[in-house]
């Protein structure tokens, strides 16, 4: 019988209402393993649309460049180190959004460092350059990633990239989430992203692992897709 285990308490409250739609917390073990079929085209599909998008956005990729480059004179691109499926590290790029010293910032400022700890997040980032703004809004800094897609680390859609210092915050969940290669969009990404907390965020990427299909992936990226013509007047 497929076991079932808590989250801890104050996890478990915060997730109340995504529970009393669903029903229960997801496993911690794997209930639903797709069909070889599913994991060979859906790697044809990532690896097709990758490189298609990779060409199509060369352009704006060098206009991105062009105005990181001009706005203060730091790197175009930022290398974040995740983890991903199997436990295997590598580095997801980014189009860099933050000042140059945005670690060193967030150090010298407690109070900041520990709202980012608490949700991996800061509401009014202030280490967020001025096109690091409108690049985040339209999550043109994570296109990027299409390259990661292209070499295998990554998919199309999927639970979203951590580093691996998040990875302990899953707690039981770690091993199933590490079952399954990161995305560039997925459930959180079409869920209201800031305006829902950490332990939500691991709840999605569990019912993301437990229900997915080429159908499922579909709709995601089509979900993505239209936030992203709203979000920049395409």
């Amino acid at each position: 019988m497929e076991r079932m285990t808590a989250l801890p308490k104050h996890v478990e409250n915060s997730l109340a209402p995504q529970i009393a739609r669903q029903g229960s917390l997801p496993s911690t073990e794997i209930v639903y393993e797709p069909p070889t079929s599913y994991f060979f085209l859906k790697r044809c599909i990532d690896f097709s649309f990758s490189l298609l998008g990779i060409i199509a956005l060369l352009p704006l990729f060098l206009i991105v460049a062009l105005c990181i480059k001009l706005d203060d004179g730091g790197p175009v691109l930022h290398f974040r180190e995740i983890i991903g499926m199997q436990g295997r590290r590598f580095y997801a790029l980014k189009f860099r959004t933050m000042i140059p010293n945005a670690d060193e910032y967030l150090a010298k400022n407690p109070e900041l460092l520990r709202k980012f700890q608490r949700n991996m997040k800061l509401a009014g980032d202030p280490r967020i350059t001025r096109i690091g703004r409108f690049l985040r809004k339209t999550s043109i800094d994570e296109l990027p990633q299409l390259v990661n897609v292209f070499l295998g680390q990554m998919s199309l859609v999927g639970p979203r990239i951590i580093h691996p210092s998040e990875l302990p915050r899953f707690s039981e969940y770690a091993r199933k989430r590490l079952s399954v290669k990161p995305g560039i969009t997925g459930l959180w990404q079409i869920s209201g992203r800031q305006h829902i907390s950490y332990d939500e965020r691991v709840l999605l990427d569990m019912r993301y692992i437990d229900n997915r299909s080429l159908l499922s992936d579909s709709l995601i990226l089509l979900k993505t897709l239209k936030v992203f013509v709203i979000h920049t007047g395409a």
